[in-house]
């Protein structure tokens, strides 16, 4: 079975956690617009407006391990499944770290920009090492830290943190991260989930009113139908990839029993001769007296 062949059975066999991506994310996000309207002109609608993120939070973190724990194999280690689902606080909160030094570094590039240009010739200045292409070079890096690098390198982690806790197998998951495959997969989605629907929304807004808040609703479905579906495609290749590290043992081959030992042959009983006369032989008789006879 190839790579491919793979990964259509585990999503096969997931359907439904699959289809729990699509709808739960959706209703998450519902209830979340629904929460930034909640009065809180009562006692109870303040306990619900401090419950309901929590809520969703935990729920959130339970879809994404409980998907992620039907796509990779069960070696019969998994941990319980709300412990592989808070573990996942932890890169979510590694995650929220690095987004917030991006941004920084997003505010930043300007300024840099201004001062490699400064310091270049003057020549440099017109051609190469131009502010426009020294900006544009850094925004690209910035985005391929923050949609491909972090996603890479997060991801593994977090997939295996939602089936065996902290008791990681550190050799599979730098395995993983260092193959080429996966940082092939991870780039494609981000082609397809980031930068495509990016250049739907860069183009004015043309038409009556009605017709562009219907453009903008096709082009945030859109959005979200390419979102959810590299987010697990790469989730089922992540857990084919894992896989193909740790191969399953082949069964050993059933011993040939051994042929039964053949009876020796039987010798027949040689029968017992009767002992020899105790006779001398002949060259050892003595020879007669000669004076008895005469």
């Amino acid at each position: 079975m190839n790579l491919l062949e793979d990964m259509y059975d585990r999503l096969w066999a997931n359907r439904r956690w699959i289809a729990a991506q699509f709808g739960g994310a959706l209703l998450f996000i519902l209830i979340g617009l629904a929460w930034t309207r909640l009065p809180d002109k009562h006692v109870w609608q303040v306990i619900l407006s401090l419950l309901l993120p929590l809520l969703l939070i935990l729920s959130a973190l339970e879809l994404q391990a409980c998907t992620v724990r039907g796509l990779f194999d069960d070696d019969e280690r998994r941990v319980k499944l709300i412990w592989g689902a808070l573990t996942l606080l932890v890169w979510v909160a590694i995650a929220c770290a690095f987004w917030v030094f991006l941004d920084w570094c997003d505010d930043q590039i300007p300024l840099w920009a201004g001062y490699l240009n400064s310091k270049a010739s003057a020549h440099a200045r017109v051609s190469l090492f131009s502010y426009d292409h020294i900006a544009r070079f850094f925004f690209v890096c910035e985005w391929l830290l923050r949609w491909v690098a972090m996603p890479a390198k997060l991801i593994p982690w977090g997939a295996a943190s939602a089936q065996w806790g902290w008791r990681l197998p550190l050799r599979r998951i730098l395995r993983l991260i260092w193959d080429w495959r996966w940082w092939a997969a991870v780039l494609v989605a981000a082609l397809v989930a980031v930068a495509l629907p990016a250049r739907f929304f860069a183009g004015e807004p043309s038409g009556r009113v009605h017709a562009q808040v219907w453009q903008v609703i096709l082009k945030l479905a859109v959005t979200y139908v390419l979102a959810m579906s590299c987010w697990v495609l790469l989730l089922s290749w992540a857990a084919v990839l894992f896989a193909r590290e740790n191969p399953p043992k082949e069964e050993p081959l059933a011993e040939e029993p051994a042929p039964e030992a053949l009876p020796e042959p039987s010798i027949p009983a040689q029968p017992e001769l009767p002992p020899p006369d105790e006779v001398p032989p002949p060259d050892e008789v003595p020879p007669p007296d000669k004076s008895s006879t005469t």
